[in-house]
């Protein structure tokens, strides 16, 4: 399986969640760090975007720790049962995804 807009394209203030943020700090990482390590931890390949040098390095930087359980259990309920990016169930999305194909 592999992740598709790994930070929900930085939709809904992903990178200034609490729970997140607070977990980035008890491993001395960043927020997308601790996403990126979420999804490798769940077996997901992960092909993060960036034209910044920095942030390909930070990318990289997250296997040298590991998310503990109770962490990954956080993570896990962070927007359950919502669209981050875009509700593939509602009829305007619907009709806009169909229009790009004409």
């Amino acid at each position: 399986m592999q992740s598709w807009a790994s930070f929900a394209e930085g939709q809904n203030g992903i990178f200034d969640n609490e729970i997140l943020k607070t977990i980035a700090s008890k491993y001395n990482k960043s927020v997308a760090q601790v996403i990126l390590r979420w999804l490798i931890q769940r077996g997901i390949a992960v092909i993060p975007k960036t034209l910044s040098k920095e942030r390909m390095i930070e990318n990289i930087s997250v296997f040298d720790f590991a998310l503990v359980s109770s962490d990954m259990e956080k993570i896990a309920e962070i927007g359950k049962n919502e669209f981050i990016i875009c509700n593939h169930r509602e009829l305007e999305t619907i009709n806009f995804l169909l229009n790009l194909a004409k």
